[in-house]
């Protein structure tokens, strides 16, 4: 059992930076893949980024170059650095788990378990 519990949305600007974190508890974190979802008001749910168990990265093109995805398993956590944010960013941001932690998946269905979600909010 995982779960997860995301921090670090806000509201900034245009332009501006943030870093989201999501805390993990379990044992067995390290051997899972993580990955980030956003979900816009009106819209499906989404992926961002996602991130092997050894640190391996994939990236959505919306966010490529300007997302950052890590993870220290030393802490069981997971950040998501967003540099250059555009109103299009604008998003309830959410991490996830699955127990492959080898593969990455862009299909939200992939994955076990959810943290609550974090707003992000960016203005023009």
């Amino acid at each position: 059992q995982v779960q997860l519990v995301e921090s670090g949305g806000g509201l900034v600007q245009a332009g501006d930076s943030l870093r989201l974190s999501c805390a993990a508890s379990g044992r067995t974190f390290s051997s899972y893949a993580m990955g980030w979802f956003r979900q816009a008001p009106g819209k499906e749910r989404e992926f961002v980024a996602g991130i092997t168990w050894t640190g391996g990265t994939y990236y959505a093109d919306s966010v490529k170059g300007r997302f950052t995805i890590s993870r220290d398993n030393a802490k069981n956590t997971v950040y998501l650095q967003m540099n250059s944010l555009k109103p299009e960013d604008t998003a309830v941001y959410y991490c996830a788990a699955h127990p492959l932690g080898s593969r990455i998946y862009t299909d939200q269905r992939k994955y076990d378990y959810w943290g609550q979600g974090t707003q992000v909010t960016v203005s023009s």
